[in-house]
């Protein structure tokens, strides 16, 4: 639960973010397996940073929020952390995992909870799915872990009096308004705030931090419930026709077409 000193609330927030490759980036599959073509370039995932956006404008509100964010993965993800202790995050924490193959969901919650259990954070934040694999599963199996109560789909928070209010957001566009006790979890979606760019002199600072390493297989043991078995591209679509000319021509064409396919 959020705590206080002296008269200062401080709630400690850890947001979890993962890496994921750009969305113009080519790859091959071969097997159960996306390999990428050079050149390789990665990005935080989208809901990830939102999820930081959530955490940071709460410790603009709070000044003692305390903001950790962390990653699971290979050396390139410390790129990621570094891009959020610019957005201004007090703390990065990169928990290493080979990039092949790439950990299962199960595994991610393991190694996240080992970790956070044993830093009584307030409130956890992650994206409500990530931009590549798009499961939205490891937010709800880590409060399950941890026995938090779990709010998904996020779209706004505050803290206040030592509990969350959130509003979510649900079929149709309807928005359901949320009070949970901390601390718990959220997945965050997106809304209103957009996340914020680090300035220069911030990425500089950045630049010169390490992030604290620790080997996410020493945290706990990787679980494996589920494979995957294979990937495929999506099936192709039938191209269209775009028809050429002025109104009369088009619809002159467009009975012709009718006409050659006896739908007329």
């Amino acid at each position: 639960m959020a705590h206080k000193r002296g008269k200062r609330l401080v709630v400690r927030v850890l947001v979890c973010i993962k890496q994921v490759w750009e969305p113009e980036s080519l790859f091959n599959i071969q097997g159960a397996e996306l390999r990428p073509r050079p050149p390789l370039r990665r990005k935080i995932s989208s809901y990830d940073e939102l999820a930081l956006e959530e955490a940071l404008r709460l410790k603009d509100r709070l000044p003692h929020t305390q903001v950790t964010a962390l990653s699971v993965g290979p050396e390139p993800v410390v790129e990621a952390l570094r891009r959020a202790l610019g957005m201004g995050v007090d703390q990065a924490v990169h928990l290493i995992a080979p990039e092949t193959p790439p950990p299962r969901p199960a595994s991610l919650a393991a190694w996240i909870a080992a970790y956070a259990r044993e830093q009584s954070f307030d409130l956890i934040l992650t994206g409500v799915m990530s931009e590549d694999a798009m499961q939205g599963a490891v937010g709800p199996m880590l409060a399950v872990r941890l026995g938090l109560p779990l709010v998904t789909s996020v779209v706004s928070l505050e803290v206040a009096g030592g509990a969350l209010k959130v509003k979510r957001e649900m079929e149709g566009g309807r928005r359901q308004t949320m009070a949970l006790p901390l601390p718990g979890l959220l997945t965050i979606q997106s809304g209103p705030a957009q996340p914020r760019y680090p300035t220069l002199s911030a990425l500089l600072r950045a630049k010169k931090t390490t992030p604290l390493t620790l080997t996410a297989a020493e945290l706990a043991d990787p679980v494996t419930r589920e494979d995957i078995l294979a990937l495929a591209p999506p099936e192709k679509r039938r191209a269209g026709l775009v028809l050429e000319g002025d109104p009369s021509q088009k619809a002159q064409r467009l009975l012709a077409i009718l006409r050659e396919r006896s739908l007329l």
